[in-house]
């Protein structure tokens, strides 16, 4: 029991006053859900009602009632509505502050109060005196805070299943998708939004952003709206236009910080934001944006999830096309080319209510906080509703032309030829918007959710769906599949004649992978031909293999060569192609991924370009010997593989688990000879029951993390 002890003013005549106030931390604890919240204060639910007990030092009369004040953020108001007087009544008062009187004894006086359920979240201090008494007389109770309320059918964050408010409000930890679209892996990510501390910082991040620090009383009088939080939190979790929570960098070097791929969880980000007065964290990429970005609104009250979009378009010029530019051997040109697909991007999706735009685009909500473009100013993405981009509505708030393209756009390749001159090339290998993933309810199955944002590719609804976004967008009537708009100088965007399909050449080829890719070994591939025609045919083959970021951007050439190839009647054939370890070592980056492009081009002159992402295989295997239980040692045991040909020194695990271990772990591996396996044990004594997440990184100076994790389900103590 916590009680607050009330010191008396000597100048106070006398009379009946609150002495002592019991929070019943407890008990509003598990009504409310938020017993997991280790915080100073009382955490309790818009909507719903909570309890105090309040002693006194002498009986209440009965026509006495309590008059209760609840305020919040700089000069809170009744007009602002961050300021509110209510008595105890025993009439109910819909869309206000209530208090009802529960219970009384000669010297307690049970009471219940309830917020509406629009009310305005953040921390509110609370006041009180009996009614004989006056106005001078209130008594600063203390502070709470108030959080959304998924539980509560009249907020507009309600959701009504119970196992999905499991997952996106309370679960603590995830997985977020990454790779490429045929090789989707999972990685483990700490949420740990019932962290220490997490949630005043989450509150901090509110109190941070430009809006409150232009205009403090009338930023917090709308923090009863999701659409108006959430769109604040995507600009305040990176760092552009604000000294947000993560900067980010994709040139691939990231001295004077952490790389992205080192991150574990959220906790250590924001923890390390708010110690360190607000200077950003260097450095984050999309699913560490996305990763904090979760734990916040999560800890806020709004059940959100991570979402990963494999062929991401990112359209700069909002086409719906995503334009990109090769040479002769198929490199992209870096600097004719400024629009990109991304191997994968990751944003979340948030559910609430979209009462500016009507109940039929209630549900989930794009939100994405890696800067990208800016929206109205700031670099933000969303609210956008999920059923506006599946329905091409991409006129409604916030942000759908950029959320439809990343999912919908054309991906066009154009060689460059020497003369400036442009040529459409046929390219078949990628299709936008592939696999879009999410965690499964309760499990640690993948979902793929694309159904949810465009109907299936090449269908009439799809069609007619385009033809919709283009004419919304571009108030022209787009006839055919796609409509083409190009930019001319800084006159905007004009339409341009419908652009045909590349021709179909009278040749296919792809990329076999011969062995699985493994880091630290050769790589053993086949390009693929195939003559379509009867007559014989001579191919010249321009071969580019580089590393690359997951964004696709080249960072260093590891092959090029040409050959000439003369295909038979029908034929097929296979043009074996070695990249050997020494080719690629000094410049994979941490992203593990290699990008290989072949430009066919047919002696009479039609023109293949096949490309091929690679994602360098890794392994790692963690068991734990024996039951879990709270508040006893358990044994982990950790199966590393050195995976390169020479012996490494300096390697570490890292281990980080939220109700699993406080903090991080670190522990010495010792030095492994070429592809020498080794066995690492060491304990964690849980502190929180349920599943738990534990991801366990093996670090080395000399080859990229090697990642895994583990979901270990605590018993109660007996």
């Amino acid at each position: 029991m916590y009680l607050l002890i009330m010191k008396e003013e000597k100048w106070e005549a006398p009379g009946i006053r609150i002495t002592e106030v019991d929070w019943q931390w407890l008990r509003n604890g598990v009504v409310h859900h938020t017993q997991e919240y280790p915080s100073p204060e009382l955490v309790v639910r818009r909507g719903q009602m909570f309890t105090l007990v309040l002693r006194l030092n002498g009986p209440l009369d009965s026509k006495e009632t309590l008059i209760f004040t609840v305020e919040t953020g700089p000069q809170a108001s009744e007009a602002l509505h961050t300021k509110a007087v209510f008595q105890t009544s025993e009439l109910e008062v819909r869309e206000a502050w209530m208090a009802m009187k529960e219970a009384q004894t000669e010297k307690t006086v049970t009471v219940s109060l309830t917020s509406p359920p629009n009310a305005i979240i953040g921390r509110y201090l609370l006041s009180a005196r009996v009614s004989s008494r006056r106005k001078h007389s209130n008594r600063k109770l203390g502070e709470f805070v108030l959080l959304f309320n998924p539980w509560c059918p009249e907020d507009d964050v309600f959701l009504a299943s119970e196992e999905e408010r499991q997952e996106y409000v309370l679960n603590d930890n995830g997985i977020i998708f990454r790779g490429v679209e045929k090789h989707i892996r999972p990685q483990g990510w700490n949420f740990g939004q019932f962290e220490e501390d997490i949630l005043n910082i989450c509150l901090s991040i509110l109190d941070r952003s430009p809006s409150h620090q232009d205009d403090p009383a009338i930023d917090v009088s709308c923090r009863h709206d999701p659409i108006y939080v959430t769109r604040i939190i995507s600009a305040m979790v990176n760092s552009n236009n604000d000294r947000g929570v993560v900067q980010g960098q994709w040139q691939g070097k990231y001295g004077g910080g952490t790389s992205p791929l080192h991150w574990r969880g959220s906790v250590a980000i924001l923890h390390k934001w708010f110690k360190g007065r607000f200077k950003p964290v260097k450095y984050g990429q999309c699913w560490v944006f996305a990763g904090v970005m979760c734990t916040v609104l999560r800890c806020l009250g709004i059940a959100t999830r991570v979402v990963s979009n494999f062929n991401s378009a990112h359209d700069t010029d909002r086409n719906l096309s995503v334009d990109k530019y090769v040479d002769s051997f198929g490199r992209t040109l870096e600097d004719l080319t400024e629009d990109s697909m991304w191997n994968f991007h990751v944003w979340n999706e948030s559910w609430f209510a979209r009462q500016d735009l009507g109940p039929s685009y209630n549900g989930w909500q794009v939100l994405d906080a890696t800067p990208q473009e800016e929206s109205e100013g700031l670099f933000r993405c969303g609210p956008a509703s999920v059923t506006a981009i599946r329905e091409g509505d991409v006129h409604l708030a916030h942000d759908g032309p950029f959320v439809f393209a990343e999912v919908n756009a054309d991906y066009v390749t154009w060689l460059w030829n020497e003369d400036e001159s442009r040529e459409r090339v046929y390219s078949d290998t990628k299709k936008i918007g592939r696999c879009i993933s999410t965690k499964a309810v309760g499990s640690d199955s993948r979902v793929d959710i694309t159904g949810l944002y465009k109907y299936p590719e090449g269908s009439r609804k799809e069609r007619q769906v385009y033809r919709k976004a283009v004419r919304k967008l571009f108030s022209v009537e787009a006839s055919g599949r796609r409509a083409r708009v190009r930019r001319i100088g800084s006159r905007g965007l004009w339409r341009d004649d419908l652009l045909e399909p590349a021709t179909k050449p009278s040749i296919t080829g792809k990329f076999k992978v011969l062995e699985p890719p493994v880091l630290g070994h050769d790589l053993k591939l086949a390009l693929c031909l195939t003559n379509l025609t009867s007559r014989a045919q001579r191919i010249r083959v321009n071969l580019s293999g580089a590393t690359i970021l997951y964004t696709r951007r080249p960072v260093a050439e590891i092959l090029h060569e040409s050959r000439t190839v003369r295909l038979g009647p029908e034929e097929e054939k296979k043009i074996p192609i070695k990249i050997s370890y020494s080719q690629y070592k000094e410049d994979l980056t941490e992203d593990k991924k290699i990008l290989l492009a072949a430009m066919c081009i047919v002696i009479k002159g039609e023109k293949l370009l096949v490309e091929k992402d690679i994602t360098l295989e890794d392994f790692i295997a963690i068991k734990v010997l024996g039951s879990a239980i709270v508040g006893v040692a358990v044994t982990v045991e950790v199966m590393v593989v050195n995976p390169l040909l020479e012996r490494v020194e300096d390697c570490m695990l890292m281990v980080e688990g939220s109700g699993l271990l406080q903090g991080q772990l670190g522990i010495d591996v010792p030095s492994l000879e070429p592809q020498e396996s080794a066995l690492v044990r060491f304990n964690i004594t849980p502190s929180k029951s349920g599943p738990r997440q534990l991801q366990v990184d093996l670090v080395s100076p000399q080859f990229s993390d090697i990642k895994g994790f583990v979901i270990i389900h605590v018993a109660t103590a007996k």
